[in-house]
């Protein structure tokens, strides 16, 4: 990523409140997904970080995790993909024999000046990676999540101010939100 975004903050020390759970974090290479596995492993966490084939950024961050003192396990592969989806789960429970954490956090966007420009390439591409990719993750990790475990869905706030140049983008984002309103709901008995 240029610039390369900060994705941990040296002085804060974890406390153990994530000790000896299981992570997946999707996108976990770099960004928000980065920032997010430096914290869980801060707090104990083992992880399973999934991208798409930004191999230097996942090793990065392994190597960040493992200096933390916790283990972490890259798995390169298409989310877009159903069967990779349940590959990611089904490798992490074969590695660590749990799963405590699902981050739903990869996915992509592009600038585009008017809805004219958004193919309908780009706009199947975006839904299919920042949103049906969600789905997919979350139906391969659920029978496999107890009580009090997590699935957290990142989204961005222009799914509530949208943003003019990324019509696509904001309308997945405002999927996210939809989708996890709906599935706390339905989980929530």
């Amino acid at each position: 990523m240029n610039p390369r975004p900060i994705s941990e903050n040296p002085t804060y020390i974890g406390s153990g409140k994530l000790k000896n759970k299981v992570a997946i974090i999707t996108g976990g290479d770099s960004g928000i997904g980065r920032a997010v596995a430096i914290a869980f492993a801060k707090e104990g966490a083992d992880l399973v970080i999934a991208y798409l084939d930004e191999h230097q950024d996942a090793a990065e961050t392994k190597q960040i995790i493992n200096s933390l003192g916790r283990q972490c396990l890259t798995i390169a592969g298409d989310l877009r993909l159903e069967e990779n989806c349940y590959s990611v789960v089904a490798t992490t429970l074969k590695t660590y024999g749990q799963l405590d954490i699902l981050v739903n956090n990869h996915g992509v966007q592009f600038h585009q000046k008017s809805i004219m420009d958004i193919t309908r390439e780009q706009l199947m591409n975006t839904f299919q990676t920042n949103i049906i990719s969600f789905f997919d993750m979350t139906k391969a990790a659920l029978p496999h999540l107890r009580a009090g475990s997590s699935i957290i869905n990142t989204t961005s706030d222009t799914a509530f101010s949208g943003m003019s140049f990324m019509i696509d983008y904001t309308a997945s984002k405002g999927a996210i939100v939809s989708f996890t309103r709906s599935l706390s709901q339905s989980l929530a008995d």
